[in-house]
């Protein structure tokens, strides 16, 4: 009898323990709520924000960044060696796997290199990674990336280049079904509502202390805010100032996005400099930042590289707001009365759709007879990115996360940039020399020159130096990164 019970205790404690493996009750879930819908889950192709909100978490890079910005290595085992001056070693780590069972290894990098800069494929990532010839093989474990000319900045590049499965790439679904080496695994996608993640058990890094995953899209901020208030929601983006006292938790850090209008000088009405001049005079900034802000971002100085890069012109300062002189400009080049179509979108940037109103607002106060155009995410990066027409005025929160000017001079200031605001060959030769010009202060001086010239003719309107604001459940413990990344990794939930 006492075999018998003991055997059915023993049966007992099985199922409660298997029970409570796989209770919900204990499983470490959260829902972020997030501003955008990735228009793909293809790492490499595009330049979307929600798509990096999801697969930083997927997917890893050769080199990485902590918390507080220090560039460190990722998958590669340690910093990289220049072995001459077109040429960079990468060791990389041993044993690591991508979640569907392929190695990691130096076919991976060439694969993933090569299918980055392919023409063919025209990433919209190529801002990033414009230097970069090719990856060589020179063994399993050890790859040289070869460059056009002297890059200064290539182990950063590879901060931001995702390695892709070679065999996964071709045969896979890499938009809908991501596979990466990283802590996360992508498990599920409903279309137009959430998306969900699951951690990487094998994860070489250890596996983490989150579960799984959900993100939301959700445009609105007040939604979000009442989503986070409800406790429907873990962490939300973009909190806008004014409820940072409403919510359990927030936080905040200096981000490193500058929101700034790209105007598209070969444009029947934004090609007179007159016009251009009068768009920046126009627009009141101080009262902005004031009203919109509450002390969460700075009026930028007469540029859109962000401040924290390499490369920033102290020098220059923001415009100044002369609505008089702004109009007196507007009849002075005939065009009172012409159109100006002024293209955004809502939802993924902090005031997003608020910057751009307003601006829009300021800018018919000159005579200009002003439309905007919110569009749809996906619809925005065509007309950003895209091969049609360069819109009048485009407005983006535009991110360095690689602290180089090279980043953004590439992809608005240089004629063949992604967001091209204008056609200016010897601007773009110029950004050319500043690339791979190894003398910092000789790529400095360079740098600055840019920003005057781009400056002085008015290629775009700079608005403001952005923090980064997040609200969060009582239970999130969380610090955010300065480069905008949200690593779940990173993130605990105290129940």
């Amino acid at each position: 009898m006492k075999k018998k019970i003991r055997r059915m205790t023993a049966g007992v404690a099985m199922l409660l323990a298997s029970t409570l493996a796989s209770s919900p009750a204990w499983a470490q879930s959260i829902t972020i709520a997030i501003g955008s819908e990735p228009s793909t889950l293809d790492p490499q192709l595009r330049d979307d924000g929600g798509e990096r909100q999801v697969n930083d978490n997927i997917y890893e890079t050769l080199m990485a960044r902590t918390p507080t910005g220090e560039l460190v290595p990722g998958l590669a085992a340690e910093a990289p060696k220049q072995v001459d001056a077109t040429t960079w070693q990468f060791e990389l780590r041993e044993g690591v796997k991508f979640h569907n069972g392929e190695p990691f290894n130096a076919d991976a990098v060439v694969a993933s290199v090569a299918r980055v800069i392919d023409p063919a494929n025209n990433s919209e990532q190529m801002a990033y990674f414009g230097t970069i010839k090719a990856a060589e093989k020179v063994d399993d474990l050890t790859v040289n990336l070869v460059t056009t000319g002297p890059d200064p900045i290539l182990p950063s590049r590879m901060y931001w280049m995702k390695m892709i499965a070679p065999g996964y790439s071709k045969d896979g679904d890499l938009a809908g079904a991501p596979v990466g080496t990283g802590p996360y695994k992508f498990e599920s996608w409903n279309r137009g509502t959430d998306l969900k993640l699951v951690a990487n058990s094998e994860y070489w890094g250890g596996e983490p202390q989150i579960d799984d995953v959900t993100y939301r899209f959700v445009t609105e901020p007040g939604t979000r805010l009442s989503g986070l208030l409800s406790g429907e929601f873990d962490v939300i983006t973009n909190l806008l100032p004014e409820f940072t006292t409403n919510v359990p938790k927030f936080a905040a850090v200096p981000g490193l996005e500058t929101s700034v209008f790209v105007l598209g000088t070969d444009n029947e009405v934004t090609k007179d400099p007159k016009v251009r001049e009068a768009l920046n005079l126009a627009i009141d900034r101080k009262a902005m930042v004031e009203g919109l802000f509450m002390g969460y971002a700075t009026i930028a100085k007469g540029s859109h590289i962000n401040p924290a890069a390499f490369g920033f012109n102290e020098k220059l300062e923001h415009y100044p707001y002369d609505i008089e002189k702004a109009r007196a400009l507007i009849k002075e080049a005939g065009a009172e009365g012409k159109p100006l179509v002024v293209v955004g979108e809502s939802g993924r940037w902090l005031k997003d759709r608020e910057q751009i109103e307003a601006v829009a607002g300021y800018w018919a106060e000159t005579g200009l007879n002003v439309t905007t155009d919110i569009q749809e995410f996906s619809q925005y990066l065509d007309s950003l990115m895209g091969d049609g027409p360069r819109p009048d005025a485009i407005f983006i929160a535009n991110s360095n996360e690689l602290l180089d000017a090279d980043r953004e001079m590439s992809f608005i200031y240089h004629k063949d940039g992604a967001a091209a605001s204008n056609s200016d060959a010897e601007m773009a030769t110029l950004i050319e020399a500043a690339r791979l010009e190894t003398d910092t202060a000789k790529r400095k001086a360079l740098y600055d020159e840019i920003q005057k010239k781009g400056h002085d003719l008015n290629y775009t309107v700079p608005l403001f130096n952005l923090q980064d604001i997040y609200g969060m459940s009582e239970r999130m413990e969380w610090q955010p990164r300065v480069d905008a990344k949200m690593m779940v990794s990173e993130m605990k939930v105290t129940e």
